[in-house]
């Protein structure tokens, strides 16, 4: 049974600061990649409602496999900073930053769209997500980490520069990129999503931007019904019908992502990371499971090792199946820190 919120997030700030002891007690072998975990216990502190399927035990859910499979020493966890405005202005126009910090409620929630609600913990939850990735970025772009995944919500990419919607306030991984060229100098990323729902936030803010190559699977038609029509040079869009089981995923990843990414040699590769194309999650309709999450970043892996010093951050996006995501996650980390 999961604990109160409360309860969990004293149980995280504990489980933050053991894990560290372990870190620092055993030797980084030399064979393994080192993956920073980037979480913090005020992501918990957004709750949109106890029927809504993007709620605080997703994390829980995540920590709990970690722990399950034993891997959870074997990963570097850091605590996320906040975002400042500036930050989030790489991305977002101000009236947006503005109307989110001002609807979040003192008490209660304050709805944005029939599917997207702030509570009195909401923005700074938003913050964090955000400053996870930036800080992942700034590690491993210095050579702290090889690569670095992100447990953090609210997810962010159908957040497009002056909307929030979809669950998401702010694009963290769009924030992150933008970082990337704007505050180190790279010339060239990547931008990976294989969530079940298109990134149509992501989409918007790099749409005809030579500096980002975007590479995205969704099941189409579904929400937000954008992506297939799109035919900016720098947007690898693949809609995929529902029902669509792995193996096909497979292929035309092969077929027409790779490619693309070898062409364009980027210097970093960032990863838009959502769980709910699984077969056993409701929201979406495809048919995925842990071995293709597992195929996916190995390819992932592979490219930025040919191009990209290894580099890459990821994110968490979707994902409502419990025990799917929590899973899903392991599998994805594992190919990461190639354990």
């Amino acid at each position: 049974m999961l604990q109160p919120i409360d309860t969990r997030i004293a149980y995280d700030k504990k489980h933050l600061n053991d894990s560290r002891h372990v870190r620092a007690a055993r030797p980084h072998a030399a064979n393994i990649m080192a993956t920073g975990f980037y979480t913090h216990p005020d992501c918990l502190l957004h709750d949109m409602g106890p029927w809504h399927p993007e709620c605080p035990a997703r994390l829980q859910a995540i920590e709990d496999q970690l722990i399950g499979s034993r891997i959870d020493a074997l990963i570097e966890r850091e605590e996320a900073p906040l975002a400042s405005e500036d930050d989030l202005a790489r991305v977002h126009t101000r009236a947006h930053i503005d109307f989110v910090r001002e609807t979040a409620p003192l008490e209660g929630r304050a709805e944005i769209d029939p599917d997207t609600l702030m509570s009195p913990g909401s923005y700074q939850a938003a913050l964090r997500a955000a400053g996870a990735a930036i800080a992942a970025t700034d590690a491993v772009i210095a050579g702290t980490y090889d690569n670095a995944f992100c447990s953090v919500r609210p997810p962010g990419h159908h957040a497009e520069p002056a909307r929030a919607m979809g669950f998401c306030f702010f694009n963290n991984i769009a924030i992150a990129a933008r970082h990337a060229l704007e505050v180190h100098g790279l010339q060239r990323v990547a931008i990976i999503d294989f969530d079940v729902h298109h990134g149509n936030g992501t989409e918007a803010a790099f749409c005809g931007d030579p500096r980002v190559l975007m590479c995205s699977f969704f099941q189409h038609p579904f929400y937000p019904y954008s992506g297939a029509d799109n035919h900016a040079s720098n947007m690898v869009n693949l809609p995929m019908p529902a029902r669509t089981k792995g193996m096909a995923v497979r292929e035309a990843v092969d077929m027409m992502w790779l490619p693309k990414l070898d062409e364009f040699k980027p210097e970093m590769i960032f990863v838009s990371a959502g769980f709910d194309a699984h077969r056993e999650d409701d929201l979406g309709n495809m048919g995925l499971v842990e071995d293709d999450y597992t195929w996916l970043t190995e390819q992932i892996c592979a490219v930025a090792k040919r191009h990209a010093k290894g580099r890459i951050v990821s994110s968490l996006e979707g994902g409502y199946n419990l025990s799917a995501l929590g899973r899903s996650v392991v599998a994805h980390v594992r190919a990461l820190a190639e354990i």
